[in-house]
């Protein structure tokens, strides 16, 4: 895998989905904050082809992010979208201005003419937009390529320097031609070839780790979810009893889960696993604790004097190994994006760590690419598919304090859940789906004595990438399935909520 696309992050929303669609053609993308990679270095690496993305700034404010003008004329074909489309306008020599008329947010029909960038892509369509800011004058060598009924330059083209740019979003799915426009780009303008697979990416980690690591002593950090069992698989079949696996049962899982995990790796795997049961230790540090960044910090930094205390048993263990994948990463605040939640494995490690290496094998990976490499690993499908399930485990599905009792309340309540929806039509639906234990709590009447108890709130959702969801419409009679069982069989819950939020504005967790 030699061919590369360049995504040069300005901070927008949609950053992740751009190089995830752009490796969903099978041609390899990154993604580099704006002022960390120079136009010298762009030339280095040799980039087919640069995107710039969108962001939530005004091109002419003085603080806002701005390129090297320098990246436009060193021959490489560019395409900037929203933002990136207005700041290539305006420092291209172009004017940008603003004005609440010329607003659109949301589904906009979209005019477009014949060029390289809209090949198989009818002269009138659907797209995607969200600015306020416009482009009034196109820079000189550009022309409009396509507008709609409020904005005049829906998008612009310099051909003669492959240089392109849209006002809206081709990226998301409501852009009725979005992925055929990035096929444009990619193969017909920057000459791709399909050079991205996951077959591929397992023998190169396979063969990397083998020479990196050899020799060494290695500790995977195994939760049991589909992350870190695929990075645990994939490191034995580089390194073999090098590798062992220690499994902290924190007290945080879902019911039953613990000897699941230990069955499965011990027994299917044949791995070297150690299951170490500290719920105590991580119910002593939490007592008390309601903040959820808190939580997490707390739970992370015990985590890994866990894994240390464990790895000095062994003898001298110079590595620790990973399930991170991208999502946690951007979510974590790296790049350009603002810190939405620390996860345990990124934002969550402390400063001071015995190990001399952290090695994580699918950090660059987002998580449809994760399953495709634990299928291509041999990972059993049941194992693949499962649902995500967050490192800090229920800590992050208990508004407020945890308790020992509010972890079986909980316990119960989602696996009451989970049989009820598995059982039915909506699981196909599925994504993930979980409940929550809040610290509401409301007056109720059972057996015609008034209650007052705690609610339970009931997610699901609907996503292929898991940067953005929808909330899954399932059937009523599934949810008053669960609702009456997990009254009925839950002492000191009386009331059962539905989510239907998508993210954003929200994110899948609660906490």
């Amino acid at each position: 895998m030699d061919e590369k696309i360049l995504v040069l992050d300005f901070g927008g929303q949609y950053n992740q989905l751009i190089a995830r669609r752009v490796r969903e053609q099978q041609v390899y993308a990154e993604i580099k904050p704006f002022n960390k990679i120079t136009p010298a270095e762009i030339r280095q690496i040799g980039y087919k082809g640069i995107i710039f993305t969108g962001g939530p700034n005004s091109v002419y404010d003085p603080a806002s992010p701005h390129f090297d003008p320098q990246v436009l004329n060193l021959g490489i074909p560019v395409l900037g979208i929203c933002y990136g489309d207005q700041l290539m306008a305006y420092m291209a020599g172009g004017t940008v201005s603003s004005a609440e008329s010329s607003s659109e947010y949301g589904k906009t029909t979209l005019y477009s003419t014949d060029c390289a960038l809209f090949r198989d892509v009818p002269h009138t369509s659907f797209c995607w937009m969200s600015h306020t800011d416009f482009i009034s004058q196109v820079p000189q060598g550009f022309c409009t390529i396509a507008h709609t009924d409020k904005c005049h330059c829906a998008a612009m083209c310099d051909e003669s320097r492959r240089l392109y740019g849209v006002q809206f979003h081709p990226e998301v799915s409501h852009t009725a031609y979005g992925f055929q426009m990035l096929h444009n780009f990619l193969f017909d303008i920057c000459g791709c070839h399909r050079s991205w697979n996951m077959e591929d990416f397992v023998q190169r980690n396979v063969a990397k780790y083998q020479k990196q690591l050899s020799g060494k002593k290695v500790l995977c950090a195994l939760s049991g979810g589909v992350d870190s069992a695929v990075a645990a698989v994939l490191l034995h079949r580089a390194i073999g009893d090098n590798l062992t696996c220690v499994f902290v049962d924190h007290g945080l899982l879902r019911k039953d889960e613990g000897d699941w995990v230990e069955s499965i790796f011990r027994g299917r795997f044949g791995m070297n696993l150690i299951r170490v049961n500290a719920e105590d230790r991580f119910l002593e540090k939490l007592k008390g604790v309601t903040e959820p960044e808190r939580k997490r910090k707390i739970i992370g930094e015990e985590f890994i004097r866990v894994f240390e205390e464990e790895a000095r048993k062994l003898g001298k263990v110079q590595v620790l190994v990973q399930g991170t994948i991208y999502p946690d990463v951007i979510e974590s605040g790296a790049g350009n994006a603002s810190t939405i939640k620390s996860h345990h494995n990124v934002g969550g490690l402390p400063e001071r760590m015995d190990f001399e290496q952290i090695v994580e094998p699918l950090r660059d990976l987002f998580k449809d690419e994760v399953r495709k490499v634990g299928l291509e690993l041999g990972i059993p499908s049941e194992l693949v598919y499962r649902q995500p399930f967050p490192g800090p485990g229920l800590a992050v599905r208990i508004i407020g304090e945890i308790t020992k009792d509010k972890l079986e309340v909980l316990r119960t309540a989602d696996w009451i859940f989970r049989q009820e929806l598995e059982s039915s039509t909506a699981k196909s639906m599925a994504s993930q789906y979980f409940a929550v234990l809040t610290d509401t709590r409301s007056v109720g009447v059972m057996g015609d004595m008034r209650t007052y108890g705690h609610t339970v709130a009931l997610r699901c959702v609907t996503t292929d990438d898991f940067m953005t969801v929808d909330w899954t419409h399932i059937p009523f009679e599934v949810l008053e399935r669960a609702s009456s069982r997990i009254t009925g069989e839950i002492p000191g819950i009386n009331r059962v909520v539905y989510d239907i939020t998508s993210k954003p504005p929200a994110t899948v967790e609660w906490e």
